[in-house]
């Protein structure tokens, strides 16, 4: 038990990386700026602000806004996207593997095969030069800055036809790939027809369903948007920076509680370098992941199967 506290103290200590900055990942050059994620960022940013204006607030987006962090973090990026298509840690119905793929391009975190190539790079080389955003560059790169540069090791002709030729296998992804832009704004569109069709059902009149309609998009759809970017950036920022370490994994990872905690288990960062492969982040009591909890309910309702689980324990 007092190695247990012990553990928990020391994973509630920051621990800064004493290895030299890296220079830029070799495929970014300073002076290619990616303006299609400049401006997609910039936008939602801007756009986000207007939840300080009474007009487009509700109670109803409110709670659009928490609920949906989780549902498309949880269900979309960290379940989705990560643990299924980057790792293959389970299986699933391909109707449900879409499901859980249409709630992360939701998310505006780029298309299944980029995101995927992106992430499998990450593990490759992790916090080494290649790693499309170590911190060992700088905290604000890893956090966001790497995505405002342009990267020719994540273009498709080498990122994709090395890390992402399963996921274009398939003709949905396919579809995402091309159309992705118009996918992504058919979200606005169903979250603004149905709030308003539901407001004139309860009896609203036009200009309070159109007032009702813009809430729920501003915070379903915008203000969740900008919240599930920085709660998923900060696995890639602060979980290489502050925490524990489980596992000597060669990189920087670190088992970040609170990071953990805002990501329904992703922060166990450590825990998941050590075998990523793996579908449970959870290595002791304390080290809730609840992103696994979700998965163990659709293996009993019979929605998954073959999940992978941990084979190394944790040092003590």
């Amino acid at each position: 038990m007092k190695k247990e506290i012990g553990t928990v103290v020391t994973g509630l200590v920051a621990e800064q990386a004493t290895s030299l900055p890296l220079p830029l990942p070799f495929g970014v050059s300073e002076w290619l700026i990616n303006w299609r994620y400049v401006a997609a960022v910039g936008v939602y940013h801007v756009l986000a602000l207007l939840a300080f204006m009474p007009w487009f607030y509700s109670r109803a987006g409110v709670v659009f806004a928490v609920v949906g962090v989780y549902v498309y973090g949880a269900l979309g990026m960290n379940l989705g996207y990560h643990r299924l298509l980057t790792h293959r840690s389970f299986k699933c119905p391909l109707w449900l593997e879409h499901v859980f793929a249409l709630l992360a391009v939701w998310c505006v975190e780029d298309t299944p095969a980029r995101w995927v190539a992106t992430h499998r790079l990450h593990h490759h080389r992790s916090d080494e030069r290649p790693d499309p955003h170590s911190p060992l560059v700088n905290l604000f790169w890893s956090h966001m800055g790497w995505l405002f540069l342009e990267n020719t090791d994540l273009c498709r002709q080498i990122g994709y036809e090395r890390y992402a030729r399963d996921i274009l296998r398939d003709r949905f992804y396919r579809f995402i790939e091309r159309y992705v832009v118009w996918v992504t704004l058919a979200q606005s569109v169903l979250y603004v027809a149905a709030g308003f069709l539901i407001a004139l059902a309860l009896g609203d009149a036009p200009a309070e369903a159109l007032q009702f309609a813009a809430s729920i998009w501003l915070w379903g759809v915008v203000v969740r948007t900008v919240i599930v970017w920085h709660i998923s950036w900060s696995v890639n920022s602060f979980a290489h920076v502050f925490g524990y370490q489980n596992y000597d994994t060669g990189d920087h990872s670190r088992n970040n509680p609170w990071v953990a905690l805002l990501t329904s288990g992703e922060g166990w960062h450590n825990n998941h370098h050590s075998e990523p492969g793996c579908a449970c982040n959870q290595r002791h009591w304390w080290e809730i992941d609840l992103v696994y909890y979700l998965l163990r309910l659709l293996v009993l309702l019979g929605l998954a199967w073959d999940v992978q689980m941990p084979t190394r324990s944790p040092r003590a």
